[in-house]
């Protein structure tokens, strides 16, 4: 993870989320659909929904949207029944790219992305083609500025807690886990009365590409095309 900041890139997305608050509303109700819609309308027992509320609201989802979204899931309302899927791609210059999407159509998700795609200099590939490039991690962001943390301590406390990684980033402390450990290093962390700004499991690139120039340019286009999509929850790239 040397050299990488996600804490730097968590803050430009949350930046650029601000501007397009409806479309994120829906993007995170879907997600707590689905995790409901697996596991139960309980966030006691369905750590995943507990992940997505805890989400919703750290960006300020009305508690009315987020019931209704559980609701629907477990049967208490007619809505559409969504499914989750990943697409892979190239785009300029080779660059591996992931789309994750939440969708109750998936003819008209795949026409859109591949679209992207095409529309940037890029194409659309099979299953497989690069999700070999990334490791699933979980990822925990604490805020140096926010949180009176000594450093070695929590060190400590995240490695006890189960993590396998520390980082210190700028401004903030970056703690990555394995996907089934991710749960209880963040359940541990809250206990102890830490204030994490960001907790997600996500897609980390092995290697970095470095685009320049016309390449760059299409690249940016394309993920901020893909992000623009309703049905699109995230998009992971390698471009550095």
């Amino acid at each position: 993870m040397a050299g990488h900041s996600k804490w730097a890139n968590i803050k430009h997305r949350k930046g650029a989320q601000d501007k397009k608050r409806g479309k994120i509303f829906m993007k995170l109700a879907k997600d707590l659909y689905v995790a409901a819609k697996e596991g139960g309308g309980d966030p006691e027992t369905n750590p995943a929904l507990r992940q997505a509320i805890d989400k919703a609201k750290a960006n300020n989802v009305p508690n009315e949207n987020i019931d209704r979204a559980i609701n629907k899931a477990t049967g208490n309302l007619d809505g559409a029944n969504y499914e989750e899927a990943m697409y892979e791609g190239y785009g300029p210059n080779g660059v591996a790219v992931m789309v994750e999407v939440l969708t109750d159509n998936r003819n008209r998700t795949a026409s859109e992305v591949r679209h992207a795609f095409s529309k940037n200099g890029g194409n659309l590939g099979e299953n497989g083609c690069v999700s070999f490039m990334f490791d699933r991690k979980g990822y925990i962001a604490i805020s140096s500025e926010e949180n009176d943390v000594d450093e070695e301590e929590l060190m400590l406390e995240v490695i006890e807690a189960g993590a396998d990684e520390m980082e210190t980033e700028e401004g903030a402390f970056g703690i990555y886990t394995t996907p089934e450990a991710f749960q209880d290093v963040r359940s541990s962390l809250e206990e102890q009365g830490y204030s994490l700004e960001e907790a997600e499991v996500t897609f980390f690139p092995q290697t970095y590409a470095h685009l320049e120039g016309d390449d760059k340019e299409k690249m940016e286009k394309l993920v901020d095309m893909l992000e623009d999509l309703e049905d699109v929850q995230e998009v992971y790239h390698n471009h550095k």
